[in-house]
């Protein structure tokens, strides 16, 4: 039984040389941006009191922050792990405790916060299909603009030890494996993992860790937009600002979402989303084969299948360590009985 159950994801926290040039960034990613105590707030529009946080400092990625249901939760875990519960001096208050993961990460875990007024979702308009034709008479008029960011809704963490990760994520949060990633039978590099929410419906992944090669830090954190239109506008204003693409759009294989990921000033990669999966507890993990994770269903081929990135450092050198993995793997398997 894992100590706690993470509600959800909270906020992701970075350091930058330049907060003017982060929220000029964050603002035409669809984020509402102030300060305050010298740190730079971006939330989106469900009411949270900030989803992304940037302090003064080297370009860094600090920590991933996840949402317990109560304060009493965090008092569990922190008795746990012994751990002072602390005030949480930022907007929104409530009570945080910081704990650091195997790879060293920043995990921050709070709960108590007072939430502001949530501003209503864009309605999605009708849609004309060859099923169903319900917008008759009427047009279809969208205004330039960039996206609306709505809530956050995961991270993606390079980790040295898939096992070693998802046992310490999944023994202190509660995690549960959507899908899991392998090389070949048995040879798991990372999974999808989403809350334990019960019988109530949970993003396909909340968390994504992976056993992938080069520096270890934070592959990208996804925000979700109101619809396609929406990420679609938002994808032509960051392009209109010239900000770096990273890659998109297509939909994902695992999780089935619609994506969009861009780079901020200082490398960090974040991604626009909708359509994404929904779970419960009770739906199984599945397996899926490494070809999957990069592979879309449709739109734009990953950067490196498209011959627009070049490899990772280390890259040709960690898959032929994985090969002789493989192999001894099946070396040691017994044989069957011949023709």
């Amino acid at each position: 039984m894992p100590i706690i159950k993470i509600d959800d994801i909270a906020h992701v926290r970075f350091a930058a040389p330049d907060l003017d040039a982060m929220q000029s960034f964050l603002e035409d990613f669809g984020m509402h941006i102030f300060e305050e105590g010298g740190r730079l707030y971006g939330r989106g529009s469900d009411g949270r009191p900030f989803v992304h946080v940037t302090e003064p400092g080297d370009a860094k990625f600090l920590a991933v922050g996840f949402r317990a249901e109560t304060i009493a939760d965090l008092e569990t875990l922190a008795a746990a792990e012994g751990l002072a519960v602390e005030d949480l001096n930022e907007p929104g208050g409530g009570k945080i405790i910081r704990l650091t993961d195997p790879d060293g990460y920043g995990v921050e875990v709070v709960a108590g916060q007072s939430n502001g007024k949530a501003s209503l979702p864009i309605a999605d308009p009708l849609r004309n299909t060859a099923a169903a034709k319900p917008r008759f008479r009427s047009t279809v008029r969208l205004d330039a603009a960039p996206a609306h960011v709505r809530r956050i809704g995961h991270a993606v963490l390079k980790v040295r030890d898939f096992r070693i990760s998802e046992k310490w994520y999944k023994d202190r949060f509660g995690f549960l494996t959507s899908d899991e990633v392998e090389a070949a039978k048995d040879v798991p590099l990372g999974a999808f993992m989403r809350c334990d929410r019960g019988d109530k419906p949970a993003d396909h992944h909340t968390l994504f860790l992976a056993q992938l090669p080069g520096p270890l830090g934070l592959l990208h954190a996804a925000f979700e937009v109101a619809n396609l239109d929406d990420l679609m506008l938002g994808h032509q204003h960051l392009k209109s600002r010239k900000r770096e693409a990273a890659w998109g759009v297509g939909r994902h294989i695992m999780g089935s979402q619609v994506f969009d990921y861009w780079k901020d000033p200082f490398g960090n990669e974040l991604e626009h989303w909708t359509d994404g999966d929904l779970f419960t507890a009770d739906d199984p993990p599945q397996k899926q084969p490494m070809s999957a994770l990069l592979a879309v269903q449709w739109g734009a081929p990953h950067p490196m299948f498209a011959g627009k990135m070049p490899p990772p450092p280390g890259l040709v050198a960690f898959f032929t360590a994985l090969n002789i993995r493989i192999k001894r793997l099946f070396s040691r398997q017994p044989k069957g009985n011949p023709a």
